[in-house]
């Protein structure tokens, strides 16, 4: 039996009465909670704007291979050296995270 406008399928609409209860995602977020949230956006962006790199030279070193005229050899060395560059800063980064986790992990 279905009550009109209190339920569809497996989603129930709940009332909060209290503000500790559980909310439809409307409740504000926890200062800890935004800042992973920030920092997983960022890390998440800088990984894709390495990645755009990569992609680059990859398509310019491509270009060169197949139509030598069209892209200056300059351009192919500029882009993946960016690339390279990118993806050792990244590398160092995320060793850096990990041990840093692995430092905090061992002081509890």
């Amino acid at each position: 039996m279905k009550i009109q406008g209190i339920s569809q399928g497996d989603v129930v609409n709940m009332k909060a009465v209290f503000s500790n209860h559980i909310t439809d995602g409307n409740a504000p977020v926890a200062k800890g909670e935004k800042v992973i949230s920030e920092f997983a956006k960022m890390f998440n962006s800088a990984i894709g704007d390495v990645n755009q790199l990569e992609l680059k030279s990859t398509e310019l070193a491509n270009r060169m291979a197949i139509d030598p005229q069209s892209v200056d050899i300059h351009d192919v060395q500029i882009a993946s050296e960016e690339a390279e560059m990118a993806i050792l800063m990244t590398k160092g980064v995320v060793d850096r995270v990990i041990k840093a986790y692995k430092e905090i992990t061992n002081l509890q």
